[in-house]
């Protein structure tokens, strides 16, 4: 039934019209829609709800992520705009921050200015 129907995304933050201009300027997503509660972006036609909300911790594992033609490039224009990319000295990430996971998949994890974890992967089966 749902299988069939478009899908939202959400996301939090404590700073709408902070976080409406990282993901509209710096991710590059479409803005739709700007309220007093909320913002509606467009990332590929997927909606993604940005709410604001009266208090906030991020947790601790990656809320939104993209599925990109290749990782090391997204990483690196990401990188010119100011997104710092996420280092964990277990995973054996490359120079860019991305790491390869056992399936070939190459993965690099960032955060939004609330603290939410955001990811693009570039899928093996992809190249």
């Amino acid at each position: 039934m749902l299988g069939a129907c478009d899908l939202v995304a959400f996301a939090a933050t404590l700073d709408l019209d902070r976080a409406a201009a990282f993901y509209r300027d710096v991710l590059g997503l479409e803005l739709v829609e700007q309220t007093p509660i909320a913002c509606v972006l467009s990332a590929s036609g997927t909606s993604v709800r940005v709410t604001l909300v009266d208090d906030f911790t991020p947790p601790s594992y990656t809320v939104l992520g993209w599925l990109v033609p290749d990782a090391h490039a997204v990483v690196r224009d990401l990188t010119a705009r100011g997104v710092t990319f996420e280092r964990f000295p277990a995973m054996g990430q490359d120079d860019d921050g991305v790491w390869t996971a056992p399936s070939g998949d190459q993965v690099a994890w960032f955060k939004d200015p609330d603290g939410n974890t955001l990811s693009v992967t570039e899928a093996a089966a992809a190249r």
